[in-house]
């Protein structure tokens, strides 16, 4: 695939990721009639879903990372140049601004608004790097031994870290940018959104460099685009972000 198609893909799949994470928000909250559980449980239900259905249709294009942490992490072991990082990371984060004006509008709502939902301190720290930490130990660990099952995977993990983190799970920077320009039930204050992204930067390179000693092999098993069986049997690449 040409970087252009790649690029058009990370943008598409980032988009679509928001736009299911906040308007599957906004639904949930107007349904739930103030219940909080219940508005969480339709917004994580709806994220799973979307992401499993996202990474099998980009995943064969552009390995659908959705996520700058978890570039970082493919980068950091060289499966993609430094340059393509950079260009999926903007694409991903462009795409992730667009999926929110979308679900905006979707709902009648003003296409930007700067979040006013408080998410700091340090269980939330704590939270998004386990959050982070976990997903891409998921990504690592089934893609070299199932690649064909890590959008299951990828999806379930999401679904259960909202539950299990006290920050719901973002554990993707470009979603978390998207997230600070929407003052919905998804939100997260704009100057929240640095911690979060530190935590889930750190989260992505400690659990590449744990997999990298765990299994010694993963730079010469194909996973740029965690496709552990690319020419050799035709098995499409999956990946995922993340979330939320």
């Amino acid at each position: 695939m040409t970087i252009s198609r790649r690029l058009a893909a990370e943008f598409l799949g980032t988009a679509f990721l928001v736009a299911a994470v906040i308007g599957s928000g906004i639904m949930g909250e107007r349904l739930a009639a103030g219940n909080v559980a219940l508005a969480l449980l339709a917004n994580t239900i709806a994220t799973g879903a979307a992401l499993v259905a996202l990474i099998l249709a980009f995943g064969p294009i552009s390995g659908a990372h959705l996520n700058p942490a978890v570039t970082l992490s493919v980068a950091l072991e060289r499966e993609i140049s430094w340059l393509e990082s950079s260009q999926y990371a903007l694409v991903q984060i462009l795409g992730g601004v667009t999926g929110t004006v979308a679900a905006h509008v979707m709902f009648g709502l003003s296409p930007i608004s700067l979040s006013h939902h408080a998410r700091s301190g340090p269980a939330q720290f704590l939270s998004e790097f386990i959050a982070t930490f976990g997903l891409v130990c998921v990504i690592w660990g089934c893609s070299r031994s199932r690649p064909t099952a890590v959008p299951y995977a990828v999806g379930a993990y999401i679904t259960a870290a909202y539950w299990f983190t006290s920050s719901t799970s973002f554990a993707n920077p470009a979603v978390t940018i998207a997230r600070a320009i929407s003052d919905t039930f998804a939100g997260i204050r704009p100057s929240d959104a640095p911690l979060f992204i530190i935590a889930q930067l750190l989260g992505a390179t400690s659990a590449t460099l744990l997999f990298r000693w765990l299994v010694s092999s993963t730079a010469t098993t194909g996973c740029a685009r965690f496709n552990s069986s690319t020419a050799e049997t035709q098995e499409p690449a999956s990946v995922a972000p993340t979330t939320t």
